[in-house]
């Protein structure tokens, strides 16, 4: 257990340090200088920019406006100036967390469970909605669509209109988490039988000894680990996908470019060659 939340916490450090390979990912003019763009690598975050875009006194970054409302809940809401929406906000994510809190003190956590997922799910849609309505001239928007990518995988190619992208990332986090599951079921399994094997307190009749118990334990939880790897790799692939893909919206290709393959004689340079004979080849020329 202890390896698999080592494997998550990389996981969450590559996708942190990943923020930083476009820097015009979230890059956005100023009101109050449009002559000086800032940049998200610039500083990554800063809480007295944060808290002026709340006070309405300049415009922020997406990827800013995201990570202080990550903390101060209804933060989007309240740049967007959708005040409106707060009491949901609030309501939708604080009344079933203290409805878990409370049935999980009364032993019913079955119960609360369920409570802190819809807590956990109202604060998702809370994020997902502030970044919606976020107001910006530019599309697609690399910040918007990096951002849709973490929320909801697929949303941000979807967003860049490139639908035929999603079912392989879709596919390939479905498939992925097929090995997870496939591979923890027979981890828990040979895990149980090891237990069993090395109890000394009940009599073991079974067919699998303790030494293969713990092979097969071991083997099948690093495949486990695996699996979990691969699903943060494609989840963290389609995210760098969005935000790429979407900085290269406007790119274009000249319509007259051209490749241009034809037979060539290579005559030597100088007499000192080693071969002063011609050579016969391929010449290949590009046109822009």
């Amino acid at each position: 257990m202890k390896r698999t939340v080592i494997t998550i916490i990389l996981l969450f450090a590559a996708l942190g340090a990943s923020a930083q390979f476009r820097s015009e990912a979230f890059q956005q003019q100023y009101n109050d200088d449009k002559a000086s763009p800032k940049d998200s690598v610039d500083v990554l975050f800063s809480f007295k920019e944060y808290f002026a875009g709340l006070g309405h006194k300049q415009e922020i970054k997406i990827g800013t406006m995201f990570a202080g409302s990550a903390l101060v809940i209804g933060g989007e809401q309240i740049y967007n100036k959708q005040y409106w929406k707060l009491p949901i906000v609030y309501t939708g994510i604080f009344a079933p967390l203290g409805a878990g809190i409370y049935f999980n003190t009364q032993g019913k956590h079955d119960i609360a469970k369920y409570c802190f997922i819809g807590a956990g799910v109202a604060y998702w849609g809370t994020l997902l909605d502030g970044v919606i309505s976020y107001k910006s001239d530019k599309y697609p928007l690399p910040g918007r669509a990096t951002l849709y990518s973490a929320l909801l995988p697929g949303l941000g190619q979807a967003y860049n209109g490139e639908f035929w992208k999603i079912p392989i990332y879709i596919g390939g986090l479905a498939t992925a988490y097929y090995f997870y599951d496939t591979n923890n079921i027979n981890y828990q399994r040979y895990r149980r039988i090891y237990k069993e094997a090395t109890n000394k307190e009940v009599p073991y009749t079974g067919p699998i000894t303790s030494e293969q118990a713990l092979y097969y334990r071991d083997v099948f939880r690093r495949y486990r680990d695996y699996s979990i790897l691969a699903i943060g790799l494609v989840y963290l692939l389609q995210v760098i996908d969005a935000n790429v893909f979407s900085y290269m919206h406007d790119f274009e290709i000249a319509d007259d470019m051209a490749m241009d393959v034809r037979p060539a004689v290579i005559m030597p340079e100088t007499q000192l060659a080693f071969n002063p004979s011609p050579a016969f080849g391929v010449s290949v020329g590009f046109k822009f």
